[in-house]
């Protein structure tokens, strides 16, 4: 909304105004917001206003990021540290007694296991953590994309789906790590699998900006709405061996592209994920 009042207002300014204009959308798209328009003047102050108002907004979805963020951390970890302190309890009370020979083995054998996810949960925040810089090279997309096909030929076959590429513009060329994108797709693909999808399709476009446009669809269960606003935030997961951090670490690696990765789609018709790069 922002952005348009911007647009808009831009056709009705003098020319100095309007490289003011030019320079708050750049700094608007890199993220920056540290800056201030200092003359009093009444389209300075409008400006600024609705810089403000941007940082708020910014600062706001931050926030419910956070909280939401934190929350899920809460409950992985209170749901992993609980049994280990109750059964740890348990077991000190039967200490001594032979009759509870059974019962200690197998308190510890839950104890070791919940120890076990904990690890691999920690092991998890520190992958989504640390992100390796993107080594970017010039890749041919139907290359990519077909290695991608290949490795996961074996999966979409057991489970009796078909996974098809369709480029609608030749000879699509983007430079990007091959090892990181491929983990993208892989990732949606395997989502698509867990969804009980039948067919996943593939396609990519060049658009009237140079930008390559790629999508993956699938005709699984839909996302529902109250985890369509969550499913990018780490850890939250509605699968119950997910980790919940493949979609967080997706976004995470076509940010460092410069690109972006989102869900376009999710219905009983199809749902749809598509990343652009720019």
């Amino acid at each position: 909304m922002l952005a348009v009042v911007v647009i808009v207002t831009a056709y009705h300014v003098r020319e100095s105004d309007r490289k003011k204009l030019e320079y708050m959308l750049d700094a608007f798209e890199d993220g920056e917001s540290n800056f201030r328009f200092q003359d009093n003047t009444r389209f300075n102050r409008t400006l600024n206003r609705i810089k403000w108002l941007a940082e708020r907004r910014r600062q706001q979805q931050e926030q419910e990021s956070w909280t939401k963020l934190i929350r899920v951390l809460t409950h992985e970890i209170m749901n992993t540290v609980s049994p280990i302190a109750s059964l740890s309890e348990a077991l000190s009370r039967s200490a001594g007694n032979p009759e509870a020979e059974m019962d200690v083995k197998a308190g510890l054998e839950t104890i070791s296991q919940s120890s076990k996810d904990l690890i691999r949960f920690v092991q998890s925040y520190r992958e989504l953590a640390g992100v390796a810089k993107p080594v970017l090279k010039a890749l041919m997309l139907d290359d990519l994309v077909h290695q991608v096909l290949e490795l996961t030929r074996e999966q979409c076959s057991a489970a009796g789906v078909e996974c098809t590429y369709r480029p609608k513009s030749d000879d699509i060329l983007i430079y990007a790590d091959e090892s990181q994108i491929s983990r993208i797709l892989i990732n949606l693909i395997k989502n698509a699998i867990q969804a009980e999808a039948h067919h996943i399709r593939i396609t990519a476009e060049i658009d009237a900006e140079e930008q390559t446009h790629i999508h993956v669809s699938n005709d699984g269960l839909p996302i529902t709405p109250e985890s369509q606003e969550q499913i990018f935030i780490p850890f939250f997961t509605t699968k119950q061996e997910g980790s919940g951090i493949g979609l967080s670490l997706s976004r995470q690696i076509m940010r460092a592209h410069n690109g972006t990765l989102d869900l376009t789609r999710s219905d009983a018709v199809c749902t749809e994920f598509t990343l652009v790069f720019k």
